[in-house]
């Protein structure tokens, strides 16, 4: 299985190509940034439309084809709205919602072909919003609103499961104001039991459907 993974060279993303990996399937790296080198991967700035797609193209057509997507990338601008740079509130938006968006419509060829999946990754702050952090809620809400939605234009043709997962142990959150960095109580999970999760949506049977999957610590505070 060919399985197409955004922000593939750390956090979730890279968690899930290491799932993925190990579970003798082919992860296909889109990052920013050079991922591990032991997976194959094209780098890409997701908040540009044309490298999002070329991304795609390229590695699909060195795997032969797309069995999966999963778009993990990522990021995030805190800060009240009114503090918050214009461009940089907004790259959020490009990256996490339209980055995503640019991904899956540019692998549905391919899917539709291999009568693929889709995994695409919001986060509990789409569901459930917190001060200071408007750009990453609008994005993620975004992303759930966009995969209910796929979700319906698909059925029958290529499987989607919206992952919203709590907070993570991971670098997401290096270089924030101590203010917006988690607590030690925040318990955060680690990324290869969420990643554990995308691989188990991925092997469902055909015409079976997992269609959403919220895993967070069973101390969130933003769910439900």
């Amino acid at each position: 299985m060919n399985v197409l993974i955004t922000g593939g060279a750390s956090g979730l993303g890279l968690a899930t190509a290491e799932a993925v990996e190990k579970e003798g399937w082919r992860p296909l790296v889109v990052d920013v940034r050079d991922p591990d080198q032991r997976f194959e991967h094209v780098t890409a700035d997701l908040a540009d439309r044309g490298e999002a797609e070329r991304a795609v193209r390229e590695l699909a057509g060195r795997a032969g084809g797309l069995d999966a997507v999963v778009t993990a990338a990522g990021i995030d601008a805190c800060g009240r709205l009114e503090d918050v740079p214009a461009d940089d509130w907004e790259r959020v938006i490009r990256v996490n919602l339209l980055g995503t968006a640019a991904v899956v419509r540019a692998a549905l060829p391919y899917l539709k072909t291999s009568r693929g999946r889709v995994v695409t990754c919001a986060s509990t702050l789409g569901l459930r919003p917190l001060s200071d952090a408007s750009a990453y809620s609008a994005s993620k809400f975004g992303v759930v609103g966009f995969t209910r939605a796929l979700a319906v234009e698909m059925r029958g043709e290529v499987g989607v499961t919206l992952l919203v997962p709590g907070g993570m142990r991971t670098a997401f959150f290096d270089g924030r104001p101590e203010q917006y960095k988690p607590g030690p109580e925040a318990g955060l999970n680690d990324p290869a039991d969420v990643a554990r999760t995308v691989v188990f949506a991925l092997a469902q049977p055909a015409g079976c459907e997992i269609r959403e999957l919220v895993i967070c610590p069973d101390t969130e505070t933003s769910w439900p």
